[in-house]
């Protein structure tokens, strides 16, 4: 490219960053980084109504979590009231921009007495060219005046090639209000010629936006930087995403115990492409994200695929890398306070042990505190079905090599059981399914083994007999 690629994630602060807006800063964070370029944050806080700093917060906090950070100092719209009104005046002095006096009212008025009975209708041109009053004490808008000449204004967009939009499709829209602030689609033209960004990559959403806004550019006589809207992500239902479809805010999927990378990595696939590539880390992703992978049809989210993907992230993690993303989440003093009685290594083995059954974190740290705790019922079925007078006596006998297993490793508890089965002519599961069912209360465990070296010869011949006595064999 011959220009300096710089782009902007320019989220409003009225709300908690979600999976759209994430997927709008992921794409450009990684055009920018592919392109050795610049990425910026713009805040976009001019509605005072609906603008809260706890969101700002929210927002970075977010971004901060997956990794993704502002190259330079982070941009305030309402700051920046000084360069609009600079911007504001010189169209005005131009006559490429004018004050309005209409309210709501005086323009359906107008327009009903036409005869128009359409529910939505364009501005007329009442004030379009009427004489500046200094003295005027009337509150005013400001709208932009439209070219008499346009016939249509052509789009470019990265994505989805040329988009025509007929003048009939635009009226003198609205740049300033009547309180001194500035709208949407001027305040963004300002910022993103002052920031010098190169392309806008956004929602689709914003694609009507596009026509006013290369408008403006030129009337302001800016260049007009490359535009790329990203298809809509819908629910598997092709219906509009929402909670029900499992989608929530950033930053809950934290407390749900998904890993950074594993959303960022299925958030990237919502929309992009690379052949039939699924699992990439961020260089990968950096080395290979263009605009020309990106489709033009809605993204399909699944939640399903999320929690699979990041199953695949947590087997791949070492339990080390685990701990200290657990020790990260709201769970990790409710963690280390039921883990009091075990030491780090038996934690990290007790990770290892889990994390290739697990979705999430959540799943993970629920795993190992149901098997701290000494079961106080047992699954009635699985007690059924692998409770007989066969397994009891074969159970009975393991209690008590188990009892005087010296050392109590994973070597010798496996010759031991394995050894005892065979001497008894009998298929393993007879007598690990009773042993899985004393020690956490059911028969869905990791392995056997495993467990029983996991919890130490004296807590697993607890429960050992604990389950003797209950079912009373």
């Amino acid at each position: 490219m011959s220009q300096k690629v710089r782009v902007r994630f320019a989220p409003s602060p009225t709300g908690n960053m979600h999976i759209g807006g994430l997927r709008t800063a992921l794409f450009n964070w990684l055009f920018a980084r592919h392109a050795s370029g610049t990425f910026l944050i713009r805040i976009e806080d001019t509605d005072k109504e609906r603008s809260e700093e706890k969101y700002v917060q929210a927002l970075l906090d977010a971004l901060a979590w997956v990794g993704i950070e502002s190259d330079e100092k982070i941009i305030f719209q309402s700051q920046r009231q000084d360069a609009y009104h600079a911007v504001l005046n010189k169209l005005v002095t131009e006559k490429k921009a004018y004050r309005c006096f209409c309210t709501a009212e005086d323009l359906e008025k107008r327009i009903r007495a036409t005869g128009n009975t359409e529910e939505h209708y364009g501005y007329d041109g009442f004030c379009r060219d009427l004489p500046i009053n200094h003295d005027e004490q009337r509150f005013f808008g400001v709208r932009f005046r439209i070219p008499s000449e346009l016939a249509s204004i052509e789009v470019t967009d990265l994505i989805r090639g040329t988009v025509i939009f007929e003048r009939n499709q635009l009226d003198d829209f609205i740049i300033f209000r009547s309180d001194g602030t500035p709208m949407y689609n001027f305040a963004v033209v300002v910022d993103d010629h002052y920031s010098a960004i190169t392309h806008i990559i956004r929602g689709e959403e914003h694609l009507s936006n596009t026509p006013k806004q290369i408008l403006l550019y030129q009337a302001c006589g800016f260049s007009v930087p490359h535009f790329a809207h990203i298809p809509m992500i819908l629910a598997p239902d092709g219906s509009k995403l929402s909670k029900r479809h499992g989608a929530t805010d950033v930053l809950a999927y934290k407390k749900q115990g998904y890993l950074p990378d594993a959303l960022i990595n299925y958030i990237v696939r919502l929309g992009w492409s690379n052949g039939d590539q699924e699992i990439f880390t961020k260089n990968q992703m950096i080395a290979q994200f263009t605009l020309e992978g990106v489709g033009k049809k809605a993204a399909i989210f699944d939640v399903q695929k999320l929690d699979w993907m990041n199953g695949v992230y947590i087997r791949e993690k070492n339990a080390e890398h685990l701990y200290d993303l657990i020790q990260q989440t709201e769970m990790a003093t409710i963690f280390m306070l039921q883990s009091s009685g075990y030491t780090k290594q038996q934690l990290l083995d007790a990770i290892r042990l889990y994390q290739p059954r697990v979705k999430n974190l959540v799943e993970l740290v629920h795993e190992i505190m149901k098997l701290w705790q000494e079961p106080t019922e047992y699954n009635q079925e699985d007690v059924k079905k692998w409770i007989t007078p066969e397994s009891a006596v074969l159970f009975t006998k393991a209690c008590q090599l188990l009892e005087g297993c010296e050392p109590f490793d994973l070597s010798t508890v496996t010759l031991i059981l394995k050894s005892l089965c065979e001497q008894e002519s009998v298929k393993f599961p007879t007598l690990a399914q009773p042993i899985r069912i004393a020690l956490t209360g059911g028969t869905t465990s990791p392995g056997v083994f495993e467990m029983l070296v996991l919890l130490g010869k004296e807590k697993s011949v607890m429960r050992l007999k604990a389950l003797q006595v209950q079912i009373n064999f």
